[in-house]
């Protein structure tokens, strides 16, 4: 078993330049931190896997394809693969937990791209 404080993980992550921290991987599934300040833009990229996303704090919009949702804390948020999806209008902080499934970054190795 792996276990993880959500306050030592925002620790780990406020040490480095990234605003992005996976703090767990295995073959099915990758779980990761992901800041982004009040006004930030989301700069990421339609990714190979499913996601989904927990707001633990802060309050957004999220774009998945051309549909809009508002998100704050509570939300949970289903991404399929390869959808463009990103957070705007970032009114407060937010803190997701993002997980991916399979892990990510191995979709793409399994199909070989």
């Amino acid at each position: 078993m792996d276990f993880f404080q959500l306050d030592e993980v925002e620790r780990r992550l406020a040490t480095l330049k990234w605003s992005y921290l996976e703090f767990l991987r295995v073959p099915s599934l990758s779980v990761a931190v992901y800041s982004l300040r009040a006004g930030e833009e989301d700069r990421q990229q339609p990714h190979m896997e499913d996601e989904v996303y927990y707001v633990v704090a802060g309050r957004a919009l999220i774009r998945v394809a051309d549909e809009d949702q508002a998100v704050s804390a509570g939300s949970i948020v289903y991404v399929p693969a390869r959808v463009e999806h990103r957070f705007h209008d970032i009114a407060e902080d937010l803190t997701l937990i993002v997980f991916f499934g399979p892990g990510e970054g191995t979709a793409s190795l399994e199909a070989g791209t």
